[in-house]
């Protein structure tokens, strides 16, 4: 719900605009930590809201990561320069061609602008800036170093993109491949199999088991395919709803992490994500404590944040930190663990796992690269056996009533 507010800012300058929130205490406190002391606020007719800040909450599109890459390299490079944020920020706004990131900027812009800290401001649009990106500028900006800290951030985003690029880029190909084997099996089954089926009956010819096995479901698909589709859209939404529920998540998070050469490859990224987390909070003088908290909110994967949960909890009561992450059933890699155990005994916990990060991101995008090279063909092996046998279950009836009407055959003697 959005909340039109009158407030002044602590150095008794007239402000007011649009806020969004649940419940008008939360707005209120919203404000109260913008360094805002509000006089009045109500609700906005219709719970819209104009200007800059109603804008600003239009939801992010499929380029989110993307945006905020280029984003923030960009804002580094002008940041470093001596350019101040308001004026960076107006020019990036300038730029930018998607309509809901150019409001998100706007609003941060008009927040700075009003009093507010750059952390602070972007706080409000967590959607586009996670806790580990206003971590990193509130860094900064405490330090007087928020050149080197969106240097650093921009390096961390372009590598979370980098990694989702190459994951999708791989899974292109096999996916399309996926989609015309199903689609070529559905055309024939409706289409050109119903044909043979009459064929079939005025030759009154003998059928082997897998042609009558596939002429039994092309003539299911065809006499009832509104079952079909009802039971498609019904199995659509029982997963997407499963998916959904706790034991639905824990169960995929289960299977990724422990199915053959898939687990190992998603441990391996999980592990490279997590360090190089890690490695950039503490190489920006961010307390152990606060970047494991930080790096559970970046994680997805139920698993790495339990181990991560542990982790904090057993670092708390003054173990190291190596151990916990040994002690995680096989989630973190070996090579991490030591390494982080050799960066204990030297004060370098950041540095080290910076650069195991950069290693492992480099050996996952080879074994990205040769297990899509393997499943190519293997698709195609696939796609090829199917259509191969359904060609070969159509024409073998065939087949024998030639062999049948031929010289020798059963009929064809004097």
């Amino acid at each position: 719900m959005k909340y039109s507010y009158q407030a002044f800012t602590k150095a008794g300058k007239a402000a007011s605009g649009v806020v969004d929130a649940d419940t008008e205490s939360a707005a209120a406190e919203q404000l109260r930590r913008e360094g805002l002391f509000v006089s009045k606020l109500s609700v906005t007719a219709g719970g819209g809201g104009s200007g800059a800040g109603a804008r600003a909450r239009v939801k992010p599109g499929r380029n989110r990561l993307k945006n905020v890459s280029t984003f923030t390299r960009q804002l580094s490079v002008l940041v470093g320069t001596g350019t101040p944020v308001v004026d960076a920020l107006q020019a990036l706004e300038n730029q930018v061609q998607d309509p809901a990131f150019k409001a998100t900027i706007s609003d941060v812009r008009r927040r700075l602008e009003e009093g507010s800290t750059f952390a602070v401001a972007l706080e409000a649009h967590p959607r586009y800036f996670d806790a580990v990106n206003r971590s990193l500028v509130a860094a900064g900006e405490s330090s007087g170093r928020l050149d080197v800290m969106l240097k650093r951030l921009a390096e961390l985003t372009r590598q979370q993109l980098r990694t989702r690029n190459t994951l999708v880029g791989a899974m292109v190909y096999p996916a399309l491949l996926i989609v015309v084997a199903v689609a070529v099996l559905i055309l024939m089954m409706v289409f050109v199999l119903p044909r043979f089926s009459g064929l079939f009956t005025t030759l009154n010819v003998p059928l082997p088991p897998t042609t009558k096995a596939l002429m039994a479901i092309s003539t299911a698909l065809t006499s009832y395919w509104y079952v079909a589709l009802g039971g498609l859209i019904a199995l659509v939404v029982g997963v997407k709803w499963y998916l959904g529920t706790d034991h639905g998540v824990r169960t995929v998070d289960t299977f990724l992490v422990r199915a053959p050469q898939l687990g190992k490859l998603t441990r391996s990224f999980a592990t490279a994500r997590i360090s190089r987390l890690v490695g950039v909070l503490l190489d920006s003088k961010v307390q152990l404590l606060d970047a494991l908290d930080l790096t559970r909110e970046a994680c997805s994967n139920s698993h790495y944040v339990e181990l991560i949960t542990r982790a904090k909890d057993e670092v708390t009561r003054g173990e190291p930190f190596s151990g916990a992450l040994a002690a995680g059933g096989g989630l973190i890699h070996p090579s991490v663990c030591e390494a982080v155990r050799n960066g204990e005994r030297t004060g370098q916990i950041g540095t080290v796992m910076l650069s195991m990060a950069d290693f492992l991101d480099e050996e996952n995008e080879v074994i990205l690269k040769s297990v899509t090279s393997l499943l190519e063909p293997l698709i195609l092996i696939v796609l090829g056996a199917v259509v191969g046998l359904v060609a070969t279950s159509m024409f073998m009836p065939l087949f024998d009533l030639t062999a049948m009407a031929g010289p020798g055959g059963g009929g064809g003697g004097q």
